[in-house]
């Protein structure tokens, strides 16, 4: 490939990865077209991207950003997979499909979050993390459980004596 070409790819690339601070690398080797089409068609829809590299052009892609310790250690072709809700929302799609049976050939290699790089082990960790809306759930829950209980606390006294006044002037009316 001629240096004119790289610099083509490496500017293409750079301009796909723009805004992008956190990815995964997974292997798809061994996957065949029509299998692979299925695949990024899934992807596509939880708004995934996944993009097939070569190291080297990626390296030099994302040399001075974020993602560069992903490239550092790795060999061979890669698949290059952002995007998503949320970091974790990727992940869990990304570790649920190195499970899945229709695509065996697929594996997560690593990946860079913040800055650091993460080993096939951490992202497999980091699936069990809850999502950026569970956690938006947990937090509402854990905000109003007080304001709940208080209401609670505040009603419950108010309702009982009223039910003891009704008692009452039912049983004076008798």
């Amino acid at each position: 490939m001629s240096k004119n070409v790289k610099n083509l790819l490496t500017n293409d690339l750079v301009g796909r990865l723009e805004g992008v601070e956190d990815c995964l690398v997974a292997n798809v080797i061994g996957l065949d077209a029509n299998t692979t089409v299925v695949l990024r068609k899934r992807l596509r829809e939880k708004d995934i991207s996944l993009m097939v590299v070569k190291n080297s052009l990626a390296r030099r892609a994302t040399d001075g950003t974020t993602l560069a310790p992903a490239f550092d250690a790795l060999t061979g072709t890669a698949a290059v997979v952002w995007g998503g809700e949320d970091f974790v929302t990727l992940v869990k799609e990304v570790v649920e499909l190195d499970k899945s049976d229709d695509f065996e050939a697929f594996e997560a290699r690593g990946g860079v979050l913040d800055g650091e790089p993460l080993s096939a082990d951490k992202v497999k960790e980091i699936s069990k993390w809850p999502s950026r809306l569970e956690q938006l759930s947990i937090l509402s829950g854990q905000l109003t459980s007080p304001w709940t209980t208080l209401q609670s606390q505040l009603t419950g006294p108010g309702g009982q004596l009223a039910s003891q006044i009704e008692k009452i002037s039912e049983q004076a009316e008798e």
